[in-house]
């Protein structure tokens, strides 16, 4: 009955734990409204450049619509926005990306798809992605654009490694290069498409000695943790259970 006790006494600190990192890893998207009472399961405030995705996902179909709402880094409203998932690493290069921006000054947001297969300029046209692309739109509120769009996945889907970006300009009908500021080059993390605690986690550095890819823009899919590492066997206990644990003992060699 002692160490009933003791559980009974633990689990409520754990249980706020879950519930402070689901709430943080949710704030700040809330308030967003969209035409015609779209929503979505779930929603992330993404760590870098005021950006904000929220999304649903179906893992036994592999749908995934998405939403993703950030401010253009040029002056009036110019510029471009940015969500991609990269399938094969996590650098800029392999990125499949959505791109919204207008073509032209008058004209209405547009979305493009890009295959981002090296480091040169975007082009004024689309090029084909890994995913089937559909339902693609964008819009303005507020300054911010807002990019949708659904993605067909591989059935099972758990995890995929994001990018997201901005940019100031358009010329030629085309994104021009965005800046290279510390936000920019960090704007990348894993997501879990089943929008648990800790959807959001930052990608790994790459190593300084390993020659990797540029940090500017990437993500990788596959069903691994968010860590990307094995789960370890070992059971660990916090310092506020093992004292409990240790009260309960004493408790029991006074009976």
């Amino acid at each position: 009955m002692v160490a009933l006790a003791v559980l009974l006494v633990a689990s409520p600190p754990m249980a706020t734990m879950r519930a402070a990192s689901a709430a943080a890893a949710a704030g700040g998207c809330e308030g967003d409204k969209f035409p015609a009472n779209q929503s979505y399961a779930h929603c992330a405030a993404l760590p870098y450049l005021g950006a904000r995705l929220h999304w649903t996902h179906d893992a036994r179909t592999g749908s995934l619509s998405v939403a993703f709402v950030a401010k253009p880094a040029g002056a009036g409203g110019a510029g471009w926005v940015s969500w991609a998932i990269n399938p094969t690493g996590d650098g800029m290069k392999g990125a499949q990306a959505l791109v919204a921006f207008r073509p032209a000054p008058s004209a209405p947001c547009a979305v493009r798809t890009y295959n981002v297969t090296g480091y040169g300029p975007f082009t004024a046209n689309s090029t084909a992605i890994a995913f089937k692309a559909t339902d693609l739109a964008a819009d303005e509120s507020g300054g911010e654009v807002r990019l949708y769009g659904k993605l067909q996945l591989a059935p099972g889907t758990q995890v995929v490694n994001q990018v997201w970006q901005v940019g100031s300009d358009v010329t030629g009908g085309a994104p021009v290069k965005h800046a290279f500021a510390k936000e920019n080059l960090e704007a990348k993390g894993k997501l879990q498409l089943s929008g648990a605690a800790l959807a959001m986690a930052p990608a790994p550095a790459p190593a300084a000695a390993n020659g990797g890819s540029s940090p500017a823009k990437g993500g990788s899919g596959g069903g691994a943790s968010p860590s990307g590492e094995k789960p370890s066997s070992a059971t660990s206990v916090s310092a506020p259970v093992f004292m409990l644990l240790a009260l309960a003992a004493g408790f029991m060699a006074i009976l």
